[in-house]
């Protein structure tokens, strides 16, 4: 799960990049409006999480020209404004959900996940294919009632080709969701990626299989 984040303190970013990507989500974080809007023009993402605080603009700026543009990702504002009007002004101008500062990592994640399950929304809480389960909450994977251990990397990989079982997901789809901005990619990550995973589906005993359209991307079906 792509997550786009605009927070200007920079310590509090880079905990949020860090603390989410172990529930799963691939983040990339911006200090400015300015920044995180123009990567609403280049990239897909899921959700956003805001902080109302913005050195160049008011973060309620930022949502009304977010729906303006019809752009409908969930929005859950962050901030340290304790005032009832504030938070009522931004879940006026189009914001999803609010979460005070200071706030635990782990409300975060579930308050991310809440807005991803609803109608319509992309995050359900069990995947399923064949005889492979995937618990989104808890990030486990499981084979015929047991839990098989599958890297933190192989996991999110699983994750984004069961949401799309049986429809091809390109190779840029998935560099973009696992590794966002982090650069730490090169030609061939995803192909080694998809080639381990594909080796551990067949170490436990999963009845499920990923297929290589070649220049197209991957598909997994029973």
């Amino acid at each position: 799960m792509r997550i786009l984040l605009m927070e200007d303190h920079d310590r509090l970013a880079q905990t949020i990049v860090k603390g989410l990507d172990e529930f799963g989500f691939r983040v990339d974080a911006f200090a400015t409006a300015e920044d995180g809007i123009n990567a609403t023009r280049s990239a897909e993402y899921e959700a956003l999480i805001l902080d109302l605080g913005l050195p160049d603009r008011d973060g309620l700026e930022v949502i009304s020209e977010l729906r303006q543009r019809n752009i409908e990702l969930p929005i859950l504002i962050l901030t340290a404004r304790d005032g009832i009007d504030d938070r009522v002004a931004g879940l006026d101008r189009g914001a999803d959900d609010y979460l005070m500062k200071p706030f635990a990592m782990k409300e975060l994640a579930a308050r991310l996940r809440a807005l991803l399950r609803r109608p319509g929304r992309v995050l359900g809480a069990t995947l399923e294919s064949g005889n492979l389960r995937f618990n989104t909450v808890l990030r486990q994977v499981v084979v015929n009632g047991c839990i098989v251990p599958v890297s933190h990397r192989e996991t999110g990989a699983l994750e984004l080709l069961m949401r799309r079982a049986g429809q091809v997901v390109s190779k840029r789809a998935l560099e973009d969701a696992l590794y966002g901005l982090s650069g730490d990619v090169n030609p061939n990550t995803v192909e080694v990626l998809v080639s381990r995973l594909r080796k551990r589906l067949d170490e436990i005993g999963a009845d499920c299989s990923i297929h290589t359209l070649r220049g197209i991307g991957y598909l997994l079906r029973e």
